[in-house]
């Protein structure tokens, strides 16, 4: 039975062991360059963790945490592109380092070194898990376009955010910890358990993660404090303020997310809106139920407790919880 300790150690050992002795470079220095940056490493762990549950021999899991992983930087180093983001992890993105097609084109390879990778899992679950890639992979897909789609939508209700997050955000989460009990060679319950508990904590990580935006601090929060509001994206603050607010106060509420506003002067201000309706209080109370929700679904699995623990302390450490 690994510990979470070990298992991030072991899921950043094989991450920077990860090279391209081929050619051109300029195709592969981008992911290397990519994948080195480091990060949470939440869906490989996690998928090695759910595997870890049923059996104490990783190493046929490991290319599809690999998979997962590669996946998951593919997904930003497009979003990096889309998002005109000249930052991720502290370094200059891909398209800045080097450039648009470059970066386009080294994100393609790497969906395609992620296919490659999780193709060296077991053959006997090789189909499952390619169902289950597959569903996720595009589930990203749809939920970015969800999420395109708001920034020129009038109104957008908490459905519709919650639908769009659930695929942008939970649905890989979910899938690497569905991928890891196939591995693991659990039940079909379990494993729908597994990936139900993955998506109420994804949404839960989501919902805090626009908490954090807007009310976290930069030098832990990693990002620059205010971003979501500098660019007007609605998230779970900005469309639980208007469901609440008084219509003088939704229509400034608007006018300010369109604004050109500098954030140093814009975000307080919209800080001010939020606060009025206690948006702060109500935005940690909605990440503290998804998160009971999936700790819920965790607790009730049938298997000892021990097995449970990294994973528990894994969803403890993401939402920084203290019970």
């Amino acid at each position: 039975m690994y510990s979470l300790e070990q298992l991030l150690e072991i899921c950043e050992k094989k991450i920077q062991e990860f090279k391209f002795d081929r050619e051109p470079r300029l195709l592969y220095e981008p992911i290397e360059y990519t994948l080195a940056a480091g990060g949470k490493r939440l869906r490989p762990v996690a998928l090695l963790m759910a595997a870890n549950m049923f059996t104490d021999d990783l190493e046929k899991a490991f290319p599809a945490a690999m998979a997962v992983e590669v996946f998951h930087n593919f997904t930003l180093l497009h979003d990096d592109i889309m998002d005109k983001a000249d930052y991720r992890r502290s370094r200059p993105t891909v398209h800045v380092k080097w450039n648009e097609n470059i970066a386009i084109l080294s994100g393609d390879a790497m969906l395609i070194c992620a296919y490659r990778l999780l193709n060296q899992s077991p053959e006997a679950r090789l189909p499952q898990l390619l169902k289950t890639f597959n569903e996720f992979a595009i589930g990203v897909c749809e939920g970015q376009q969800y999420d395109i789609n708001f920034e020129n939508a009038e109104n957008v209700s908490m459905q519709e955010y919650i639908r769009m997050i659930t695929m942008k955000t939970s649905v890989l989460i979910a899938g690497a910890l569905k991928m890891g009990a196939l591995i693991g060679n659990a039940s079909s319950e379990i494993c729908e358990s597994l990936y139900r508990f993955g998506i109420d904590l994804g949404i839960a990580f989501q919902i805090q993660d626009d908490l954090l935006d807007t009310y976290g601090d930069s030098k832990s929060f990693g990002k620059t404090i205010g971003g979501d509001i500098m660019v007007g994206k609605k998230t779970f603050l900005f469309i639980s303020t208007l469901e609440k607010a008084s219509k003088e106060d939704a229509e400034r509420l608007k006018k300010l997310m369109s604004g050109n506003l500098p954030i140093a002067k814009k975000l307080p201000e919209v800080c001010a809106i939020y606060d009025k309706y206690g948006i702060q209080e109500y935005t940690q109370q909605a990440i503290n139920d998804y998160f009971d929700k999936a700790m819920s679904i965790l607790d009730s699995l049938p298997l000892e407790k021990e097995r449970k623990a990294p994973l528990h302390e894994l969803s403890m450490m993401l939402l920084k919880r203290n019970k």
